[in-house]
């Protein structure tokens, strides 16, 4: 089991990793090793995760979530496959405790009087700006 937060834990079953050749510098390294690491993370198939973190992870996943709810987080940033297990694995407990965080519900509130007033004497102000740019017609 991995720990995401005290009370939530990843298992390492429900997570697959899968080597792939990276792209970019690297000489002939970058031909014949696979360094890059691709993390597979099923949204649905994981029982510990509570709905609303199930809700909020698909949300925050973005362009990152498949068509099928799996999370897909590609690592190629260093030369090693460890450094680069290690990468993807911090992205995805990152994502995990971010869903984690329940949204503070908004307050409804009302403006003060003050800003209310504040907002007429504006507008008002702006009104007899453009009533004093009107062309006023010839007398005569």
């Amino acid at each position: 089991m991995i720990p995401v937060t005290d009370r939530l834990a990843l298992d390492e079953r429900d997570i697959e990793l899968q080597f792939v050749r990276a792209s970019g510098p690297g000489g002939q390294n970058v031909n014949k090793v696979a360094t890059a690491v691709q993390l597979r993370f099923t949204v649905d198939g994981v029982s510990g995760l509570p709905d609303d973190v199930r809700t909020r992870l698909r949300r925050l996943a973005g362009r990152r979530l498949a068509a099928d709810g799996t999370v897909v987080i590609d690592a190629r940033r260093y030369r090693t496959q460890e450094r680069n297990r290690e990468d993807a694995m911090e992205r995805l407990l990152d994502l995990v405790r971010r869903a984690t965080e329940k949204p503070k519900t908004r307050k409804p509130t009302r403006p003060s009087a003050g800003a209310r007033q504040r907002r007429l004497d504006e507008k008002k102000r702006r009104g007899s700006i453009k009533r004093l740019r009107r062309r006023k017609p010839d007398e005569g």
